[in-house]
């Protein structure tokens, strides 16, 4: 429940294709690949279709509401409240590649017909989600074309480059949403990372929010006031 009530994805929108997202070469002089993710858009509908999938992804988000160092909620975050927080609107989760297939660095490419079962090829949840975020609007009725976003990677997965591909990701699938713009409220100031990433990808730093996160320090002891910076990005300057 956000300041202005409970807020509903603006619009309908059909299933969006997958899409394959490749890792940059961890050598740049060698010319291959170190790998690729597939990215499949889901509703709480959809998603109920695979097994096991929800509460994979509710644990991990859980852990991260408990580690306090990231997002602004507080105390035990249930499956139902993960449900009805997540799974609001849109959620798009990044599968592995564990398959050969034909990929480019192109970009995006869409990948037809090719659903998550076939891209986890057998594994668990563990093995293969690469991460997932969510895309609702940021503000209720004649704000609605404005969206929101939150991601999460999973910690046996983090550093190696999904982040990234996430948010490309991101910045494909908001405005195919019918979206016109982006704004994320709470970008604290000491996920550096972040900041980077979204100033890369032509975000810009819309305000900064004083003492707007009361966060857990990074030994897991104590607690700090944090800012945090406000983005924004249109995505009809595209």
């Amino acid at each position: 429940m956000s300041a202005y009530g409970d807020i509903k994805r603006a619009q309908n929108a059909a299933p969006l294709s997958s899409t394959v997202w490749v890792l940059p070469p961890r050598d740049p002089g060698s010319g291959t690949d170190t790998g690729y993710i597939t990215v499949h858009h889901l509703t709480l509908a959809t998603a109920r279709a695979f097994p096991g999938l929800l509460e994979y992804l509710g644990g991990v988000f859980a852990k991260e509401v408990e580690d306090g160092m990231t997002y602004p909620q507080e105390g035990e975050m249930t499956q139902e409240t993960f449900e009805t927080y997540f799974f609001a609107a849109d959620v798009f989760v990044a599968i592995i590649g564990g398959k050969s297939r034909e990929i480019t660095t192109s970009g995006a490419q869409e990948l037809l017909n090719i659903g998550i079962e076939t891209e986890k090829a057998g594994r668990t949840w563990n093995e293969c989600i690469a991460g997932y975020y969510y895309i609702k609007p940021n503000y209720p009725g004649r704000s609605s074309h404005i969206c929101n976003a939150g991601f999460v990677v999973p910690p046996a997965h983090r550093g190696s480059g999904f982040g990234a591909l996430l948010a490309k990701s991101y910045v494909h699938y908001a405005p195919l949403l019918g979206y016109q713009a982006s704004v994320f409220n709470l970008v604290y100031v000491n996920n550096i990372a972040s900041v980077k990433l979204w100033e890369r990808l032509g975000f810009s730093k819309a305000g900064r929010i004083p003492r707007a996160g009361r966060l857990r320090t990074k030994d897991g002891i104590g607690e700090e006031y944090v800012d945090a910076w406000v983005f924004y990005k249109s995505f009809q300057d595209d």
